[in-house]
């Protein structure tokens, strides 16, 4: 399972020692996980944290003697919870392995060692996920039984279900069809017993096939018989289904009243798109499933194509709008023109096609995702009234047993498509399972061709939030966000690079074009009469990098511009594991009048410890705090706490990511200084918003 960047980790860590704690907290953060710790002091705490809170995992140092192991297993044991117990150890031997084992410990993490600590917390924090799946998914399921049986009872359809040819159940409409009175007349009757006797061995026979797994056909056509004998044209369609646990077979009657012909034409329509003659998406959706299930049952190997044509929008302001379906028609038909008689294509949505091609592996699906993608390129695409150069972004999977899972192979394939649009289109992107680390290699190395190709050539820029005062005369003051422009226009958001770009050492030349731009901003805004504060990110790369503090210099003194209108801002993790780097860079830059701003503030185990040692003039709020503030009282308390501490200590607070009324009378009240997010206004490429 693959951790969701924005999930957060919900960590309860037992250890003596503060400092190990955070030093715990801040390596998994460092690794990419999204950790909110909590540490208690005492017994007591400890088993009110676990009465008051939902916590994830807990990560118990195995030498801890405030809260012993013995004292954490009991505690969680009698709380009831699926919460993991994972042991921190310096060393393993077997008498130790053996005790873990015997008090329940679900897994040991070398403290020395943290890829090791990270990998242990990863796979049970997966495992955790997957248990709660299952429960969640279970009792959906009980639910969704509930409501199919009450739908079943209700429906105007004769629906019946059949195990070994014997009926278990049956609805209504079914009973009255065949004129029974109640279902205590038909239970444990044959089906065979209300077929025609001139289709009774044929159907005999289909039921047999049935018996071993085969599958239905989509339509059943025959003559049934009604209790009193009388015989009439029907339709049956089958579907494998499962009753109280038992699988068996949904037959679903109906009395054939049309032409037959006519009936399948109908029933050919109800799979198809209008504007397309391709298959609709629901359609799709089911031989999806049937390729994902027989991938992880028979180990099937099948390849899926998202396609979706680039500059979609553009296109249409060229032709307009009413010619939409124009558009979409001949795009269809040039797919069409690619695809062998064994694919399924079908319109998956407004401007998005999808093909599943059977028995394909990598290799071959990616030569038909690259015939595609040429078919379009190299061709003009024509409507009755357009001629126009149209290309596609294709994004693919390998179904496999390894991502068998039709929500994990939508997921990837449209992931694909959008990181090729973000890029200016014309690309092909598959996903292998088999293949991860060769392509996660090519798709990295993209990316850091565009990033140089963006510092080179200057396609970054910045777009700009005011932050409102709460309380106080207003200032101007902005939050300034960093983008990237792509080939043709579009922006760029910075997880899609920032990562990549530190993997890769390029942090300290975006950092230097974020701060020298900010600079140039103020300068501007100065010129034009506004005393305008800017807030700018930069990365702990440059807090040893003294060329940064020589560009500062520069450019302050080349714009004319007041240090004390730059803030620069860190991660409150960041600035702890780097903390002496951090103390040398805001000492130099505070001669300059620059100041520094802590982001994400409040995540950290003891965060206000941190500025006894760092002085930072703002402290912006971590945005968890802002979830669903109105109606989650911890937070509210947690942030009332840090606005007080913060006025005591003589630091301003931002509260960002606001979202409703409801939490800005909360920052409000609670002292908060600053607040800011879409339901205040916009970030947008220009500092125009008026203050007064």
């Amino acid at each position: 399972m693959q951790l969701v960047k924005d999930t957060t980790l919900r960590l309860l860590i037992i250890d003596d020692s503060v400092d190990d704690a955070e030093a715990i907290a801040n390596g998994l953060r460092n690794s990419g996980i999204a950790v909110r710790p909590s540490r208690p002091e005492s017994l007591e705490a400890f088993s009110g944290l676990l009465s008051g809170q939902p916590f994830d995992l807990v990560l118990a140092a195995g030498d801890s003697s405030t809260i012993t192991l013995e004292q954490v297993v009991t505690q969680v044991g009698a709380s009831g919870k699926d919460l993991p117990i994972l042991v921190l150890l310096d060393a393993v031997d077997d008498a130790r392995l053996l005790k873990m084992s015997e008090l329940g410990v679900r897994a040991v993490a070398l403290r020395q060692h943290p890829g090791h600590v990270e990998k242990v917390v990863r796979n049970e924090w997966s495992d955790l996920e997957a248990r709660r799946s299952l429960r969640w998914l279970e009792t959906q399921t009980r639910e969704t039984e509930r409501r199919c049986d009450a739908l079943i009872d209700s429906s105007r359809d004769p629906i019946a279900y059949v195990h070994e040819g014997m009926h278990i159940r049956a609805n209504g409409a079914y009973l009255e069809m065949f004129g029974f009175d109640s279902f205590e007349d038909i239970e444990g009757m044959s089906l065979l017993d209300l077929i025609a006797p001139q289709h009774v061995d044929e159907f005999r026979e289909l039921l047999k096939r049935l018996g071993k797994g085969e599958a239905p056909p989509p339509r059943y056509e025959l003559e049934a018989l009604t209790l009193d004998g009388a015989s009439f044209p029907a339709v049956m369609e089958f579907t494998p289904a499962s009753y109280e646990g038992e699988a068996c077979q949904q037959v679903v009657l109906r009395r054939q009243e049309l032409d037959p012909e006519l009936v399948r034409e109908v029933e050919e329509l109800r799979h198809r798109d209008q504007a397309t003659g391709l298959l609709n998406r629901a359609t799709f959706l089911r031989a999806l499933e049937d390729a994902v299930a027989d991938a992880a049952q028979n180990a099937g190997r099948q390849g899926l194509l998202l396609i979706e044509p680039d500059h979609y929008a553009h296109l249409l302001q060229g032709i307009g709008l009413d010619a939409s379906d124009d558009l979409i028609g001949a795009c269809a038909q040039r797919l069409l023109g690619v695809l062998g008689d064994g694919d399924i294509v079908a319109r998956f949505s407004e401007h998005q096609f999808a093909v599943l091609r059977p028995g394909s592996d990598f290799h071959g699906t990616t030569a038909l995702a690259e015939s595609i993608r040429t078919a379009f390129a190299d061709h003009v695409l024509e409507t009755d009234a357009h001629s126009l150069n149209a290309t596609v972004s294709i994004g693919g999977v390998q179904i496999g047993q390894k991502i068998a899972s039709v929500t994990e192979v939508l997921g990837k394939a449209h992931h694909a498509v959008q990181a090729n649009l973000a890029v200016g289109g014309n690309r092909i992107d598959i996903f292998d399972p088999g293949a991860v680390d060769r392509a996660e290699q090519e798709r990295v190395e993209a990316w850091v061709t565009r990033i140089r190709d963006a510092i080179d050539s200057d396609r970054f820029i910045m777009h700009y939030q005011p932050l409102i005062g709460l309380h106080g005369e207003p200032i101007e003051i902005y939050d300034a966000y960093l983008r990237m422009t792509g080939e043709h226009g579009e922006l760029v958001q910075p997880p899609a690079f920032l990562q990549i770009a530190e993997e890769h050492g390029l942090l300290w030349e975006i950092d230097r074009w974020v701060v020298g731009n900010a600079i140039a901003s103020i300068g501007a805004q100065l010129k034009a009469g506004h005393r305008t504060t800017l807030l700018a990110r930069i990365t702990e790369a440059s807090l040893q990098d003294d060329s940064l503090l020589q560009h500062i210099t520069e450019r302050l003194a080349k714009h004319g511009v007041d240090g004390e209108l730059l803030v620069l801002q860190l991660p409150e993790s960041k600035v702890f594991t780097h903390l002496r780097a951090a103390q040398t860079f805001q000492q130099e830059v505070a001669r300059l009048g620059v100041r520094i701003g802590l982001e994400q503030f409040g995540s950290g185990l003891n965060s206000f410890q941190l500025l006894s040692h760092f002085d930072a003039a703002f402290l912006k709020l971590d945005r968890a705090f802002m979830e669903d503030l109105p109606a989650n009282q911890e937070h509210q308390q947690r942030i009332r706490e840090i606005a007080e501490k913060a006025r005591e200590s003589g630091k301003q607070t931002i509260a960002e990511f606001v979202q409703d009324a409801g939490s800005m009378s909360i920052l409000f009240s609670a002292g908060i200084d600053y607040a800011q997010g879409h339901f205040l206004a916009a970030s947008g490429p220009s500092m125009n918003y008026d203050f007064s």
